[in-house]
C-alpha cells in the first residue's frame, strides 16, 4: 500500500484497517492540509466537478483524498462516515481521466467497514509530471488547506519547470547517444532510452546491483517483463529481435550493472566475433541511483528490393521502439514496487541514422513512401507511478508518437497505445 503524509511526524502513514482510521481520528492525527484532504463521495454532475477540482489541485505537488471521513463543523472534530464502495473507485478514476486536462492517472486502495459492502477509499494524488491541469480551463493549485485557483505567473512558472526537467533528461539522453558504443559500426540505425528517478536515493538500486547474486537479481526482473500477458495481450503477442532476453551476459559497470548481448564487452567495447547478426546488439544498464538505459542496434536492418541487381535498403522496425518502449516501462514499474520507490520518472527516448529511410511494410507490394527527414529523433516525457501501474499505453505514445506519426504508422499501434481493458 502507499504510505499518507499526515505530518512531519508521521510521514509515511498507512492505514490498512477501519480501526487504524478510528485510531487517526480519536487521536486528532487527521488535519486537512497541502498534502491530505478529507471528502464524502460524489453524489451529483457538480459533485464531480469538485472532485476533479481537487484531483487536479494535489497533481502539482502530490497527495491524498479519503472518502469516508468528513468534518463536523460544528465540533471542528473529524467522524468515519463509510460508503458504499460498489463501483465507487471506478467512479473516482472516471472523474480523473475525463474532467481535467490533460487527464490524470491516480491509485485508488479501499478499507473495508463492514461485510454490507461499505468503507472507505484512499485516493492517491501523484505529483504529475504534466501538471497544472484545467477543469473548465482553470487551473487550481493546493494551498495550505484548501485548493486554489491559479494565477498566470504561477502557471508560467510550472510549465517553466517541466520544461527544465524535460531538457535535463534529454541531456541525458544526448550522453547516452554520443557514447553510442557502435556509432563507427554498420549502418543500421540505433535505438536509445533513458530513465531516471525524480526523486530516488542515491543508493536506491543497491539491493539489486548490490549483492554478489546480482546478475540473477536482474535476469529475474527481464522474465517477469516477458511474461506479463497483460502486456503481451497490450503488444498483440508481437515479438522483436534483439529483445530483452537477448541481453543474457552480465558486467559490472561503474556505479551500476548491465546485461548485455555478448559482443558487447564489459568495458563497453564492441568485438566482432563473426556470427550471424553479430551487429544486432542489445544492452540494458542498471545504476545504483535507479537509472536505467536501453541500447539497441537494430532499429533498422538491409533488406534487398525487388529486383535481382537492386541495392539493399536500411527500413526502420517501429515495432521494435514500441515493443522495446513497453518492455522498458514495464521494467521501471516492477523496480518501483521492489524497492519501494512511489514517486515519478524522467524517461526519453532516442533514435540515430534515421535520414531518408522507411517504415518495414512486411511483404507488402506497397512499401510506405514517408522517408523520415531527421538524422535523429528525441522525446522526453515524466512518468507517475499510477501510469507505469495503470496507463503504460498513453506514456509510450507520448513518447514514440511524433516519430510514428512521422512514418505513418501510429494508427496501426493502436492498442499498445492505449490502456483500454
Amino acid at each position: 500500500m502507499t504510505s499518507i503524509y499526515l505530518s512531519s511526524d508521521n510521514p509515511r502513514w498507512i492505514p490498512k484497517t477501519e480501526a487504524d482510521l478510528q485510531a487517526a481520528v480519536d487521536g486528532g492525527l487527521f488535519e486537512e492540509s497541502h498534502h491530505l484532504d478529507l471528502k464524502k463521495a460524489p453524489n451529483s454532475k457538480g459533485d464531480n466537478k469538485e472532485l476533479a477540482r481537487d484531483l487536479s489541485s494535489f497533481a502539482v505537488d502530490g497527495g491524498t483524498l479519503i472518502i469516508g471521513v468528513q468534518e463536523n463543523k460544528e465540533s471542528r472534530t473529524f467522524e468515519l462516515t463509510p460508503h458504499p464502495l460498489n463501483g465507487l473507485p471506478e467512479k473516482i478514476e472516471q472523474v480523473a481521466r475525463t474532467i481535467p486536462d490533460p487527464p490524470l492517472t491516480i491509485l485508488t486502495e479501499e478499507i473495508s467497514a463492514a461485510a454490507d459492502g461499505t468503507g472507505y477509499l484512499i485516493v492517491h494524488i501523484p505529483a504529475s509530471p504534466v501538471a497544472p491541469h484545467m477543469v473548465d480551463n482553470r487551473y487550481f493549485g493546493r494551498g495550505d488547506k484548501t485548493k486554489y485557483q491559479m494565477g498566470d505567473a504561477e502557471v508560467v512558472t510550472l510549465h517553466a519547470r517541466r520544461r527544465n526537467t524535460e531538457a535535463d533528461t534529454l541531456s541525458l539522453l544526448r550522453k547516452e547517444m554520443d557514447e553510442d558504443p557502435m556509432r563507427d559500426v554498420g549502418t543500421q540505425s540505433h535505438l536509445f532510452l533513458v530513465a531516471q528517478p525524480a526523486a530516488g536515493r542515491r543508493d536506491m538500486c543497491l539491493p539489486i546491483t548490490g549483492p554478489q547474486d546480482w546478475n540473477m537479481r536482474l535476469h529475474s526482473l527481464v522474465n517477469r517483463v516477458q511474461e506479463n500477458q497483460n502486456l503481451r495481450a497490450a503488444l498483440a503477442n508481437q515479438g522483436f529481435s534483439p529483445d530483452l532476453s537477448h541481453a543474457h551476459q552480465g558486467h559490472r559497470r561503474a556505479r551500476g550493472v548491465a546485461l548485455s548481448s555478448s559482443s558487447l564487452k564489459s568495458d563497453r567495447t564492441y568485438v566482432a566475433d563473426g556470427s550471424w547478426g553479430e551487429e544486432d546488439v542489445i544492452e540494458v544498464q542498471l545504476f545504483e541511483d535507479g537509472g536505467l538505459r536501453l541500447f539497441m542496434t537494430r532499429l533498422s536492418d538491409g533488406l534487398s528490393r525487388r529486383g535481382a541487381d537492386s541495392e539493399e535498403e536500411q527500413v526502420l522496425f517501429d515495432a521494435g521502439a514500441v515493443i522495446l518502449t513497453r518492455h522498458m516501462l514495464e521494467l521501471m514499474r516492477l523496480l518501483s514496487d521492489d524497492v519501494g520507490y512511489h514517486g515519478n520518472w524522467s524517461v526519453a527516448v532516442g533514435a540515430n541514422r534515421l535520414r531518408g529511410r522507411r517504415r518495414y511494410s512486411g511483404q507488402s507490394h506497397f512499401p510506405s513512401n514517408h522517408r523520415y527527414s531527421a538524422d535523429t529523433y528525441e522525446e522526453s516525457t515524466g512518468v507517475t507511478l499510477a501510469e507505469l501501474r495503470d496507463a503504460p499505453g498513453t506514456v509510450t505514445r507520448r513518447l514514440l508518437g511524433p516519430l510514428l506519426r512521422s512514418l505513418d504508422s501510429e494508427e496501426l499501434f493502436t492498442k499498445a497505445l492505449t490502456d483500454e481493458g
